[in-house]
């Protein structure tokens, strides 16, 4: 496949302080995996909240990634408690993604969402968070381990079960359960008006989500299928249609 070919996926960047200097980043391994499971070109977009016209930016992408990353959303942005201020939070990031949600579903842009980019969907659409799920009774401990490897940290860690005919459903039709990888503190509380539950994990968190009234791919996933996203089933279900809708995107710009 041609450069020229592939459809632009904008990619928000992190902002992350290296030797006293700040860096807009993105990982390799979610930019890998949109070159590699949905075929696509990966752009990465510097967080520069209202210095962007966002409408301009998502008039010429054919889809949008919102990735995971080792910040949290500040909590004030979801009518949180405070937390302490040793927790990692991006506000540059919050700052452009939050508004950037709502333009490109307004404008029916094919959006994946996964992680804390699955977070940002909920919170930009009203609903609420869970600062530290592991502290809830009842819940889970969805961390990873992080005093270990990264093949560790990135093992499947739990279920989850597929909501039935939903859109995750579709995609991946054969199984009702699947095993997922679990690397976050934050969690969605209460889920905003327009979303849909695509799956749970066994203690009732919820694990993946779709947007109702989405006239296209819209989809939003708590679990990492970046990771070795190859040698899996369901991330190359889910990259495949993501970079299925972009491509298709992509061809009505033209």
């Amino acid at each position: 496949m041609s450069l020229s070919s592939r459809p632009l996926i904008g990619v928000i960047a992190d902002v992350r302080a290296v030797d006293g200097q700040n860096f807009h980043m993105g990982q390799d391994k979610y930019l890998s995996a949109l070159w590699q499971a949905a075929g696509v070109m990966p752009i990465v977009i510097p967080a520069f909240g209202d210095r962007l016209d966002l409408g301009e930016l998502v008039d010429g992408l054919d889809g949008l990634l919102l990735t995971g990353c080792i910040s949290n959303i500040e909590p004030w942005r979801y009518g949180g408690p405070s937390e302490p201020p040793s927790d990692p939070y991006d506000p540059a990031r919050d700052a452009t993604t939050l508004p950037l949600i709502n333009i490109a579903l307004s404008r029916a842009l094919p959006t994946l969402a996964v992680c804390r980019g699955f977070q940002e969907l909920n919170v930009a659409l009203g609903g609420t968070l869970l600062p530290r799920v592991h502290e809830v009774p009842g819940r889970l401990d969805h961390r990873a381990p992080y005093d270990r490897p990264l093949a560790e940290q990135y093992a499947p860690a739990h279920p989850v079960t597929i909501t039935p005919g939903g859109a995750l459903a579709r995609l991946y039709p054969d199984a009702a359960e699947i095993r997922v990888n679990s690397l976050h503190w934050q969690g969605i509380d209460r889920l905003a008006s327009r979303l849909a539950v695509e799956a749970k994990a066994p203690d009732g968190t919820i694990e993946a989500v779709s947007v109702i009234d989405a006239p296209g791919f819209v989809l939003g996933v708590q679990w990492h299928p970046e990771w070795q996203v190859m040698t899996n089933p369901v991330s190359v279900a889910i990259f495949g249609a993501f970079g299925a809708a972009a491509a298709a995107r992509k061809r009505a710009r033209a």
